[in-house]
């Protein structure tokens, strides 16, 4: 599993959507990205979630003064050979609420989600926390 973390190192902010504003912002970061992109998306999934349950923050090694944007769940792209058939869907899980607390609006919570989505959709094609940090 590949994760989106960060370190809190400013105070929590109140800012909260309805469940399905937030879901409407992730579906729009998908339907903005590239279509040269879209067009290289396969068996992904993508989830909202209000947030990483223990078990998870555990499993990524995230302690307490850090939390959890995003996570891809799956096999990348380019580790996908011939005999990658009849599987389950790769997933991406956006978390609403640690997303909520970094903003202070609307407009900041949609510029996040965005990058958290990329951020997971670089791990989909390959990409390593490394690449993706230097991009």
């Amino acid at each position: 599993m590949r994760t989106f973390q960060v370190r809190f190192e400013i105070p929590y902010n109140k800012f909260r959507l309805e469940k399905k504003r937030f879901e409407k912002l992730v579906a729009e970061a998908i339907e903005t990205l590239p279509e040269k992109f879209q067009k290289k998306i396969q068996n992904l999934n993508v989830a909202v979630e209000d947030e990483p349950s223990d078990e998870i923050l555990r499993q990524q090694g995230i302690g307490q003064s850090n939390t959890l944007l995003g996570l891809y769940h799956g096999v990348p792209l380019k580790n996908r050979g011939v005999s990658y058939t009849n599987v389950l869907p790769d997933k991406i899980i956006i978390y609403q609420k640690p997303i909520e607390k970094l903003c202070r609006d609307e407009n900041e919570i949609k510029e996040k989600v965005r990058e958290v989505f990329r951020h997971e959709l670089g791990h989909h094609f390959g990409m390593s926390e490394q690449d993706l940090r230097s991009i």
